[in-house]
């Protein structure tokens, strides 16, 4: 059971989850970011088999061979090149680093996972093949803080396929679009470098799609958070992507509700959003994470202020993108089919965007969808 100890809801849906899994077989062997606090579940779950940690597959095996002996089967102990995965067969994360190197005051991942740690580019490349060839049509990159691959190994040359490749993320979108796939990067932190890549999206390397997390719009509140402080600088530089690849598409998260914020601060929050007409957003109240610095910060929301903060902002956010869905009417799009009749453009990601519905299409299979309506998160049309 894999899970999350990110904040406190996602901490009780693990526990749950691990209750559920018990109830259902009795033997449960848990791992994730949620197993470095290892009392915490086994004080409500004490008859878990194994509790590990996280990015340690070495001893999740080893829990599973205590319990259950592997027998030799020289069938199925051949494991395909690609490697095995759990999402579907036409899409697939591609991680390329563990850890960060940031000490935002709302998060502790660093406590969690330590500081950046990059993985070779040649053999990021090598799996990205190999995933390729087995059939997926979509690379998702993912890392806890993407833009600052290879800066712990000061951008090391690494080879692919004999030739010489930075360990840069500038690099490595320019290689992963040579394989002839859709490429999405997440979890892009804005450093200046982040620039670099829209070029990239412009020409059709990658796809024009940027996660980036902003998380406010307030100066101070940027800074007791520990995050990048200038609004009107993000919105120069969106100006300015916008500029080179006007078919972008802007995800970002943003936190409401934190210690401190006053009305007049989520005020300029509302005023940003406006401004920056991103098109894909998330918005969590703040929640008090174990060992997060900011738990010592005065001025604690209320809980009833939190809510009505992240529902107001919802609402405005809800008004862009219903705006911004309904440009597309009329539009052909590239859709990746999900299942017959779902699938998703080049500005959804699967699970966490919205998503393009029409009759027909095969999973796995790139078709051109004739978009007729839209509503707040979702487009409806019929292929082309």
């Amino acid at each position: 059971m894999n899970t999350c100890g990110f904040i406190d809801a996602a901490v009780r849906e693990s526990i749950d989850a691990i209750g559920e899994a018990l109830d259902k077989n009795g033997k449960v062997v848990v791992t994730g970011c949620l197993g470095v606090k290892e009392e915490t579940i086994r004080d409500v779950h004490p008859s878990v088999l194994a509790i590990t940690g996280p990015h340690d597959t070495a001893a999740v095996m080893s829990a599973v061979h205590a319990h259950l002996p592997k027998p030799h089967d020289p069938y199925t102990d051949l494991v395909p090149p690609q490697g095995i995965k759990l999402t579907p067969a036409h899409y697939a994360y591609l991680k390329i680093s563990e850890g960060c190197n940031h000490r935002c005051t709302f998060c502790i991942i660093p406590s969690m996972r330590g500081d950046l740690v990059s993985r070779p580019i040649g053999e990021v490349m090598q799996e990205a093949e190999n995933l390729v060839k087995g059939g997926v049509k979509e690379l998702l990159v993912i890392s806890q803080d993407t833009s600052a691959y290879g800066v712990d190994v000061k951008y090391r040359t690494g080879f692919w396929n004999g030739k010489p490749v930075k360990t840069k993320m500038t690099e490595l979108c320019k290689a992963l679009g040579q394989l002839g796939v859709w490429v999405r990067l997440h979890y892009v932190y804005p450093y200046p470098h982040v620039d670099e890549v829209i070029p990239l999206m412009a020409e059709g390397k990658i796809l024009p799609y940027l996660d980036v997390p902003f998380q406010h719009a307030s100066p101070r509140i940027l800074r007791l958070m520990k995050r990048p402080a200038s609004a009107e600088k993000v919105l120069e530089r969106i100006r300015a992507w916008r500029a080179i690849c006007p078919d972008i598409t802007l995800r970002s998260t943003f936190i409401v509700g934190f210690p401190g914020e006053t009305e007049e601060e989520f005020s300029l929050l509302l005023q940003f959003l406006e401004e920056a007409q991103l098109d894909r957003v998330g918005c969590f109240a703040y929640s008090p994470v174990e060992g997060a610095a900011a738990n010592e910060l005065p001025g604690a929301v209320p809980e009833e202020a939190k809510e009505d903060r992240r529902r107001r902002f919802m609402e405005k956010q809800g008004a862009i993108s219903s705006a911004k869905l309904k440009s597309r009417v009329g539009k052909t799009l590239a859709v990746l089919v999900d299942e017959p009749g779902v699938g998703r453009s080049q500005g959804d990601a699967p699970e966490i965007d919205g998503t393009v519905r029409f009759r027909g299409g095969k999973a796995g299979e790139l078709r051109q969808i004739v978009i007729d309506r839209a509503d707040q998160h979702d487009l409806y049309g019929r292929l082309q």
